[in-house]
């Protein structure tokens, strides 16, 4: 039996606004990015949602506050669901990246299914990772629908497999917008990419394709 999952990427954020390297920093969302977070929950009532999970860093529990009040039900907080954790790269530009850390970062923006944060995760171990936690709850509600609110990474591991890649070719799948929608099934541990990146509830608060997180 087929379990719908519906990620959404948290709403614009202020290191998106300020474009440093968040990882697992606890950076709270933009005021756009909360106007972002009330719009993918007037989408999503058309969907009949049956449980909503969140990656516990503030910046998607409060994309998901909205959704829970749209269902009145909560959000469970799961910190597995969490972005990479990028070590050294925490809280620097993305322009002092590519000073101090040349070879690394570039590996990251080139061949990212490659890549290993200094100090961090690798690429390979977090997507490990993300697999396994959405994975356990795809099987603890078979055949419900269920809204993950995370992060762009853990969103690009999702649609590289949905796709049939193998992780070390995640650079040929591009990132998700803030606040976009992707709705994935995943049944026999499969997963299959029903639409992808959908932004069209955000009309003019649509913001930029990352080029990193």
């Amino acid at each position: 039996m087929k379990t719908t999952l519906i990620f959404v990427r948290h709403g614009f954020s202020v290191s998106n606004d300020q474009k440093y390297f968040t990882g697992n920093l606890d950076i709270p969302l933009t005021e756009l990015g909360r106007l972002q977070a009330e719009k993918c929950a007037e989408y999503l009532k058309e969907f009949s949602v049956d449980y909503i999970y969140a990656s516990d860093l503030s910046r998607a529990m409060d994309t998901a506050k909205p959704i829970s009040e749209a269902f009145h039900m909560p959000v469970h907080p799961v910190p597995a669901l969490r972005e990479i954790q990028a070590g050294e790269w925490e809280g620097v530009k993305f322009t002092d990246l590519d000073l101090r850390y040349p070879q690394s970062y570039r590996i990251w923006r080139t061949d990212i299914g490659n890549a290993v944060c200094d100090g961090g995760e690798s690429v390979q171990l977090f997507s490990e990772r993300i697999l396994k936690s959405t994975g356990e709850i795809a099987k603890r509600h078979t055949g419900k629908t269920v809204v993950i609110v995370t992060h762009a990474t853990p969103i690009r591991v999702i649609s590289t497999v949905a796709d049939g890649l193998p992780i070390h070719r995640m650079a040929e799948i591009p990132w998700v917008s803030n606040a976009s929608i992707s709705i994935f099934e995943y049944e026999d541990g499969e997963y299959t990419l029903v639409k992808k990146d959908i932004t069209e509830h955000l009309g003019d608060m649509k913001t930029a394709l990352p080029k990193n997180v």
